[in-house]
């Protein structure tokens, strides 16, 4: 085929008149055939779905979470409905059900977190089923541990529903609980260790709320010593039971007490006890031939106890979010958070170079500003006096449900540890 000449416009030498036609016609031809090609590379439907496209969306969010610590933000608010309810969700315990028991607002529901500098994305239970495809997740540590793994299999219900198989792994499943996926081959569950280390009864009554405990700093509690080589990822917890009494022993002696009154025994904050609880669990951790797998550490979650404490009419009757400059910080919930952190800290760096995986998902400073998102009077446990509100625990659906947020964005960015307020 024979091209025509395009003429040279800048010299001067236009076409004559009764070309001009022709000549405008080859001129449209022209742009077209080299612009065409390139507006389909950019709207092509097919170019969303693509490996590229995915791999180049993946990156931009790696790259993202080089810059941003999604931890630090504000809530903001959202309309959009829920994850989930305790209509579509059949797995929210009686302890957590706010919206069963008759809360009468919802207005907990409407809030969102939102980073300061970067968007954390939406939950997506089919991309979270697909990044943990034939692997295994535990929570190890007390009841707001297992607070989220409910939060998660809420969240998941959207694509499938677990197999309860607690009674083939466990005796006592009140406290240890396994689900399996089969379709994905994924396990969930937990392991009960309310002070992470050994811990026996001391307290010559029995047991009650408030009763007194023998913890064993140095030697990790076998619930969980037994099992977490099974594991492929962990998520370590602890928090509000080392505000109990407690006889501290270390190197098979008693070295004192925490929150009592013996006048011939050393008297330590349960701050101690609980910096030398989560030393134990990492460096066990880090000790165990076996353990291949990731170890996140999920931070201290504050209570919100208002006119007075948790057994002396306290309760938590606020409906939305604290603002940043409203929040009027106790002291003791930075004295909780510190030492967690910098045991972490510590270990995260001897983890790497055994090939051993430590994330920090730094919940904290979110959770502080939720006094609006406990059960209050509005949530039944066999166990609980419904005189007592929880102001401890959280609401499902709730803000809780962004801490699966926070695991299902450090699980796709392959995220160490930030650098936050420390």
């Amino acid at each position: 085929m024979k091209l025509h000449t395009i003429p040279d416009l800048h010299s001067g030498k236009f076409p004559p008149p009764n070309s001009l036609k022709k000549f405008l016609l080859l001129l449209v031809y022209f742009i077209l055939l080299t612009t065409i090609p390139f507006c389909l590379k950019n709207t092509s439907p097919f170019s969303l779905s693509s490996p590229e496209s995915d791999v180049s969306s993946l990156k931009s969010l790696e790259e993202s979470s080089k810059t941003c610590n999604v931890f630090n933000g504000t809530w903001v608010p959202y309309f959009e409905e829920p994850y989930y309810t305790n209509e579509t969700c059949h797995l929210i315990i009686d302890q957590q059900n706010c919206l069963k028991f008759g809360r009468p607002n919802k207005e907990f529901l409407n809030w969102r977190w939102k980073p300061d500098e970067c968007e954390l994305p939406l939950f997506d239970a089919v991309q979270f089923l697909e990044l943990v495809r034939g692997k295994s997740l535990a929570f190890l540590g007390d009841s707001v541990g297992k607070n989220q793994m409910h939060s998660l299999l809420c969240l998941l219900t959207k694509v499938a529903y677990p197999e309860d198989v607690s009674d083939k792994y466990y005796t006592d499943t009140a406290y240890f609980k396994r689900y399996l996926y089969p379709d994905y081959n994924f396990t969930m569950g937990t392991l009960w260790a309310p002070f992470l280390v050994k811990s026996i009864e001391s307290d010559s009554n029995g047991y009650s709320p408030n009763s007194q405990m023998n913890l064993y700093l140095d030697e990790p509690n076998e619930g969980w010593l037994n099992d977490v080589e099974k594991f492929d990822y962990v998520i370590v917890s602890a928090g509000q039971w080392f505000f109990r009494p407690a006889m501290l022993h270390e190197n098979g002696s008693l070295i004192g007490c925490s929150t009592c009154s013996h006048d011939n025994l050393t008297n330590f904050t349960p701050y101690y006890a609980y910096r030398k609880a989560f030393r134990t669990v990492f460096r066990t951790l880090l000790s165990l031939e076996n353990y291949k797998g990731v170890t996140f550490l999920r931070t201290f979650s504050p209570s919100h106890f208002e006119n007075g404490a948790w057994n002396d009419g306290g309760n938590c009757v606020r409906t939305r979010p604290f603002a940043r400059e409203e929040l009027k910080v106790d002291q003791y919930i930075w004295d909780m958070h510190l030492p967690q952190v910098e045991e972490f800290r510590a270990v995260e760096e001897l983890g790497r170079k055994r090939g051993l995986e430590f994330k920090l998902m730094d919940t904290t400073e979110a959770m502080l500003m939720r006094p609006d998102g406990h059960p209050n009077f509005y949530g039944h446990s066999p166990q609980r006096n419904m005189t007592l509100a929880d102001c401890v625990h959280w609401c499902l659906p709730g803000p809780i449900d962004a801490w699966n947020e926070f695991l299902l964005y450090l699980l796709r960015t392959g995220q160490s540890s930030l650098d936050g307020k420390l």
